[in-house]
């Protein structure tokens, strides 16, 4: 508050100073309100920490005297940028405070000097343009079809053509025909597998669009690396997580080493803009969006797809916009989605994926799908269109192959539940605190009940039930008794024996894997690991990629090593940890997809001992609802991907539907 105030003094409300200054109101009003509801406080702690508060919102008032511009960013409704809400993360983050819902943000190797959003044309870009006249737009006369009849233009098919997956016929497998291999040029040492080398095969005879949805350990992005080779889909844009830049580069360098890449960091003054294949990350694609537009890439890799599924997310509309605008200067592009979990909760995850990809448009589909779902000569009243529309949908490139159907040498895994008893005072006060949350909600429950005044009902009404559970749900977010703080707590009192246990595995059976979601469960491991004499690495979100890799590398090839510790959001994606066999999930995920996605840095392609994925369930406590809703989610993907007969769950918020477990099992008793 101190630097915006200064800066404002000095007559420059720069971005980099609104930004700060809408952060710190941010964060004011809601540490105030958690002083307000904090159970833990004396009355005297409470007061000096709101009377500190008091002096923050103070300066606020002065600053925003000096420049009534800032008057707006305190308003109750204003809009929240995009920059402001990194900086917030990240405020909290080095606070030791994670949020639910957002993952890590590692940080970068040359951070831009600000962190607020602002277009950036590096340098080598400039020189690139001048000097290559290759990159002009490429106007070749596009295949010219016969118009299609117009048939289904009244219709709204987005709908359709989404229920279609969730449709699927029992054993029907959501994957495009795929040619057969051919030979690939890959470097010495290097051997791709059939799978991999059919979806190159693919590309080299001319197919465009890809989602590529292998299971996680298949090897998608060598395929995708090779399917750009055998497009020439060259300049080649590759946007990914933060995360894993620095391995997109390795594995560049190491499957197409003759095609140069480059790694965008902050503003990208170091890149080298005469290289084939450009790398950059999700969070810094608002400082680029407008000369990657216009640099004349020719294809376009998006890694992790699912980070898009939120269309109104400033990532999704640069990502979006950049797909369109290659579109427009070529002829043809190779656009590839990579997510070994494409469906996240919903099948609306689709949407933006596809609209990536040109097969759909904002509201129906483009014309080479509606001329597809033409050529069917069904409508969505006819029983037969949804198979049909489904097959239509795959053949624009979905492609989904299972571990069991390509790759049977990759030894089985098994997720194992290992229970443990919370005996101490936090484990009591934890159910405690459960008891006092399930006599709430029943409370609620018959108080609406007699508020209602039809009398008694027979049996429990389940759509109030989900009521009370929602507005519980939306009442708690801002105390600290809500459930996502309740599986923190559970985390925490855990941690001590997730570690002992893994430091038991560590002797038995060698190298170990220990992912949590929480910083202060990492460090309760790392220490117990200390004291046990077990030398460690950790992969956490505020490393930079150098040191991450240097993590990775001490885990996979120092034998001392007998333990790496790694936070699920930043180690989930982009990291091979083959070397071990057995891994420790001390904090259970709020999806089955980001749990899948940990499981899978150990069970991949390479792998030579079956695989037990151990999770630490904390008995009586709600850890044993979580992970019956986590797995009954699991679903989703199966049916609309897999074609299995496997119910599918109703999406809804995994927070909700543990209350409206606890309340209908505190009801039913």
């Amino acid at each position: 508050m101190r630097e915006v105030e200064a800066g404002v003094q000095r007559g420059r409300a720069n971005p980099s100073i609104r930004t700060k200054f809408q952060t710190v109101a941010l964060l004011a009003r809601e540490e105030r309100t958690r002083v307000r509801t904090a159970t833990t406080l004396s009355e005297s702690q409470r007061a000096e920490q709101l009377k500190r508060l008091d002096g923050i919102g103070t300066i606020l008032a002065k600053t925003a005297a000096l420049d009534s511009s800032l008057l707006s960013l305190l308003a109750e409704d204003a809009e929240v940028s995009d920059a402001a809400k990194d900086l917030r993360r990240d405020m909290l983050i080095a606070a030791g405070i994670e949020l639910p819902d957002e993952p890590e943000t590692p940080v970068e190797e040359n951070p831009a000097p600000t962190a607020a959003a602002r277009q950036v044309v590096p340098q080598s870009v400039i020189s690139r343009r001048l000097a290559d006249p290759f990159l002009a737009p490429q106007f070749e006369t596009v295949e010219r079809r016969t118009p299609p009849p117009r048939r289904l233009a009244s219709w709204e098919l987005i709908g359709p053509l989404l229920s279609s997956f969730e449709r699927a016929s029992s054993g029907s497998a959501a994957c495009m025909d795929l040619p057969d291999p051919i030979p690939v040029s890959v470097p010495d040492g290097k051997q791709l597998m059939r799978h991999q080398a059919e979806l190159v095969a693919a590309a080299a005879d001319g197919h465009r669009t890809f989602l590529l949805a292998d299971e996680p350990g298949l090897g998608k992005t060598a395929q995708a690396l090779l399917a750009a080779q055998a497009a020439n889909a060259y300049p080649l844009l590759v946007v990914v997580p933060s995360v894993v830049k620095s391995n997109w580069a390795r594995e560049a360098a190491m499957w197409t080493p003759q095609h140069k890449s480059t790694v965008i960091q902050g503003d990208g003054d170091t890149i080298d803009g005469f290289a084939d294949i450009v790398i950059v990350n999700y969070e810094v694609l608002d400082r680029h969006v407008g000369w990657l537009g216009d640099l004349g890439f020719r294809g376009m890799v998006l890694d992790e797809a699912h980070f898009i599924k939120n269309k109104s997310s400033q990532r999704s509309q640069h990502v979006l916009q950049l797909s369109e605008r290659i579109r427009s200067r070529t002829t043809r592009p190779l656009l590839m989605a990579l997510t070994g979990t494409p469906l996240i909760n919903d099948i609306e995850d689709f949407r933006a994926i596809w609209q990536y990809l040109g097969w759909i448009d904002e509201k129906k589909p483009r014309p080479e799908l509606l001329h597809a779902l033409e050529e069917t000569g069904l409508t969505p009243l006819d029983p037969g269109f949804f198979p049909a529309a489904r097959s239509r949908v795959i053949e624009m490139g979905i492609v989904r192959r299972r571990k069991v159907e390509v790759a049977a040498d990759i030894p089985a895994r098994r997720i194992a539940d290992l229970r443990v008893e919370l005996d101490d005072e936090a484990g009591r006060s934890i159910r405690a605190a459960e008891r006092e949350l399930v006599q709430r909600l029943v409370s609620r429950y018959e108080q609406a009940l007699e508020t209602r005044g039809s009398g008694a009902t027979d049996g429990i009404d389940h759509d109030l039930v989900r009521r009370i559970a929602a507005r519980e749900r939306e009442e708690s977010a801002k105390t600290e008794e809500n459930v996502f703080a309740m599986m923190r707590r559970i985390g925490q009192a855990k941690a001590g024996l997730a570690a002992d246990y893994t430091a038991q595995l560590a002797h038995s059976v060698g190298k170990v894997v220990f992912f949590a979601k929480h910083v202060d469960v990492m460090d309760v491991a790392e220490k117990t690991f200390e004291k046990r004499g077990i030398r460690y690495s950790s992969i956490r979100g505020n490393q930079t990629p150098s040191a991450r890799q240097k993590s990775i590398d001490a885990f996979v090839n120092d034998p001392d090593v007998a333990v790496v510790v790694c936070s699920l959001s930043a180690a989930g994606v982009g990291v091979n940890l083959q070397v071990a066999s057995d891994m420790v999930l001390a904090e259970l995920s709020w999806t089955d997809a980001e749990q899948t996605q940990a499981i899978d840095r150990v069970h991949r392609i390479g792998q030579e001992e079956p695989v037990t994925a151990w999770r630490i369930i904390a008995s009586r406590t709600i850890d044993t609802k979580i992970v019956e809703l986590i797995d009954s989610k699991a679903g989703l993907a199966a049916r609309a991907l897999d074609g299995s007969d496997e119910e599918i769950v109703e999406s809804a918020d995994v927070q909700v539907e543990t209350l409206v477990a606890l309340l209908t099992d505190a009801l039913s008793s």
